[in-house]
């Protein structure tokens, strides 16, 4: 667990006691308070809210005697005996043997030689773990260890809390100030739940919440504690969103842009294709949203390849089709450069206005550009992060199409409403998000999603290639390219790393430029390139000029050459399952079939279950819900991608029920008082106001 901020609980009223810096405090002094400064703690109402980063539990206590196999125990005892050997190649092994007044038991580390030097004989420590019989005594592998100070006494059957420390300040300290301050200063924390509220959520009162995760005495006093503060930060957050969308709904202005029979027969003549029943659903969702007087503020999610950038065309058309201007925001220059070019081809039969927007442009072109998108005189604008500039003035703006969402803040999204009236917007993403995690940062958004692939697609067919195999699969990329087809070489690092052991995009490049590949014309492409470096390489790509792109991760995004049909990558175990899908997702964008190779080496056990899944399925919303229960939800979010505080409590793919409780409740609140204006929910206003106020634009509001 990680340390909840004070603010989110208390306030100057609550108790003068709270707010006393950490060095008058007994036990303290100026010193000690120097060294807990380092940790963010500088009060008292600091210290309650340093909550324990996980525990010890040492209610399963058994001697030497009374062990068994297979059953996770601690056991006190007292070192006799370090020992430690390296069998070379890297390789050690460090053992320690403890003995109580029953007899003794090792534990053994491997390849850890630093755990030598943590152990001297005489010391009394607890080792926490499952033992093992080897032949003549008790061991446990890697067990946890709790150093007994010297004035502390073996920990009776309890569940000890583990703190974030700095040097110079140990647990037994730790503990002992918290539990000081906890005791004088728990009673005094504002209780920012509603009497009513905390019954309708069956949590427990902040003081009795406070107390428990610092001390408690049963695993389900500490769920209950964990529950509480859990729930309080998924309702914060709830509320925050929930106030969003009103707000939005209530207060917001947006051009009203209605779609007739006569305007969309226009927009589907200028499609090369006809819209599937997937997409077509999907269009009239956003087409209902911008025919409101309120911003449409939708999510289109779809698989690699279901066509979303079809439904985003058809909702810009409508937008220019209403006299109103439109913007399409992608996160890279090469893919706003190939949305725009793509653009460009469908409306080579109207008279639609386009230009591009990007960096790379001089600050003469620049001026001119934007002088023009002031006057009226573009319909269009495809560009990056350079659309939402200050000198960037829009004559009549109705639509923001945002790809891939998640690489863009709430802030930059903000930027772009302009005298009081809100354009609209539909943000767009190729990694499916999952359920819970749709729920807990997304509630704002209404959702369409897009399943399967257009008629025609043909699907990728995935391998893992072990070490042995490699050559029979460079054969096969051979192949497909002396039969004109192109191909991908993916790896995850730009340069050789000694940190870090894995095949990098340089070196990939010459080996196979020396190598398998070497009659063949490579082009290199990672981020640390310039713009037009990248372009050009791309370019050259897309051209057929190069047969084979050796690339970072920097393709995973947008590129569409669909004559590219074969993807190899190389240090796979380093990408989550929603990037591996991506990347896939680059290959088989025509009607020829395509082929990725997923080069397995030594892996640990859950990587390589990881990368079995991938081969074993296309499907990306499959892959996202199984890449968020293994790694959770930090590779889709983080303040940077969806503008929000991180979480602190909360584990969203834990507490998915959690998550769902708490919309409900948010909900109900919102319905019932969606300013959160009665007196007995102003502390919860304050907070919400406090916590997400300026990172959601809710200053209106709270």
């Amino acid at each position: 667990m990680s340390r909840l901020s004070s603010s989110e609980s208390s306030s100057p009223a609550a108790g003068d006691d709270l707010f006393a810096p950490l060095q008058f405090l007994a036990g303290v002094g100026p010193q000690r308070a120097k060294l807990l400064e380092r940790l963010g703690l500088c009060t008292a109402l600091d210290l309650v809210f340093h909550f324990p980063r996980d525990y010890e539990d040492h209610t399963e206590r058994r001697t030497v005697r009374e062990l068994e196999e297979g059953l996770t125990v601690s056991v006190t005892g007292t070192v006799v005996d370090v020992d430690g050997r390296s069998s070379g190649f890297g390789r050690s092994m460090v053992g320690v043997l403890l003995e109580d007044a029953t007899g003794a038991m090792r534990a053994v580390w491997f390849n850890q030689p630093f755990m030598r030097e943590k152990f001297g004989p005489g010391q009394q420590v607890v080792f926490s773990g499952k033992p093992r019989w080897r032949g003549t005594r008790w061991e446990m592998v890697h067990p946890r260890v709790t150093w007994l100070d010297q004035d502390d006494a073996a920990p009776a059957e309890a569940i000890l809390p583990i703190y974030n420390l700095t040097e110079g300040v140990t647990q037994g300290q730790m503990r002992y100030l918290v539990g000081r301050v906890v005791e004088r200063c728990a009673p005094v924390v504002e209780e920012i739940l509603p009497d009513a509220l905390r019954q309708r959520l069956d949590v427990i009162s902040i003081e009795q919440a406070l107390r428990v995760i610092h001390a408690p005495a049963t695993h389900d006093a500490l769920a209950a504690a964990r529950r509480r503060f859990v729930l309080q930060e998924l309702l914060l957050l709830q509320l925050a969103l929930a106030q969003r969308r009103w707000q939005r709904q209530e207060k917001q202005q947006a051009p009203p842009l209605q779609v007739d029979a006569k305007v969309d027969a226009r927009i589907v003549r200028l499609l090369p294709f006809r819209l599937t029943a997937e997409q077509r659903r999907a269009v009239d969702e956003v087409a209902g949203d911008m025919a409101q007087p309120r911003p449409m503020n939708r999510l289109l999610q779809g698989d690699v390849g279901s066509g979303k950038t079809v439904v985003a065309l058809y909702a810009m058309l409508l937008c220019i089709a209403r006299g109103h201007q439109a913007v399409l925001m992608a996160p890279t220059e090469i893919l706003a450069q190939q949305h725009f070019e793509t653009t460009q081809g469908y409306l080579e039969a109207a008279r639609v206005r386009c230009a591009l927007l990007t960096g790379a442009l001089t600050a003469r072109q620049r001026a001119d550009l934007s002088q023009q998108i002031a006057q009226g005189e573009i319909d269009l604008i495809v560009g990056t992060q350079a659309v939402v500039q200050s000198d960037v003035k829009f004559a009549k703006l109705g639509l923001v199409v945002i790809d891939e969402q998640h690489k863009f803040g709430v802030a930059q999204r903000a930027s772009l409403r302009q005298a009081g009236v809100d354009p609209h917007y539909l943000v767009m993403t190729a990694t499916p998000i999952p359920r819970t995690l749709s729920l807990a940062m997304f509630a704002d958004l209404d959702v369409s999603t897009l399943a399967g692939a257009p008629p025609g697609r043909q699907p990728v067919k995935t391998f893992t290639i072990n070490p042995s195999e490699r050559d029979r699969w460079w054969e096969f990329v051979r192949k497909k390219l002396r039969q004109g087809r192109q191909a991908y070489v993916v790896t995850p690092l730009v340069e050789d790393s000694e940190q870090v052991i894995a095949v990098s995009v340089e070196a990939a490049f010459e080996d196979l430029a020396n190598g398998p590949l070497e009659a063949f014309r490579l082009g290199l492409l990672h981020g640390r390139m310039s713009s037009a470096e990248k372009e050009a390489a791309m370019e050259a790509f897309r051209k057929g000029e190069t047969q084979v792109l050796v690339a970072t991760a920097v393709v995973e995004v947008g590129v569409d050459v669909p004559n590219a049909t074969v993807m190899t990558i190389d240090g796979a175990e380093r990408f989550g399952l929603a990037q591996l899908h991506q990347l896939r997702g680059r290959i088989s964008r025509g009607v020829q079939p395509g082929f990725c190779g997923v080069f397995v080496g030594e892996v640990t056990k859950a990587a390589r279950e990881r990368l079995e899944l991938f081969v074993s399925t296309n499907d990306g919303f499959e892959l996202a819900d199984a890449d968020f229960q293994m790694r959770g939800p930090g590779e889709l979010l983080g303040t940077r991608q969806h503008g929000l505080p991180p979480l602190r409590m909360a584990d969203l793919a834990r507490d998915a029920e959690l998550v769902v409780e708490a919309r409900r409740a948010a909900q109900e609140l919102i319905d019932e008082d969606p300013l959160l204006q009665k007196t007995e929910h102003a502390r919860l206003r304050q907070r919400v106001a406090a916590r997400y106020g300026k990172a959601l634009d809710l200053g209106d509001v709270g």
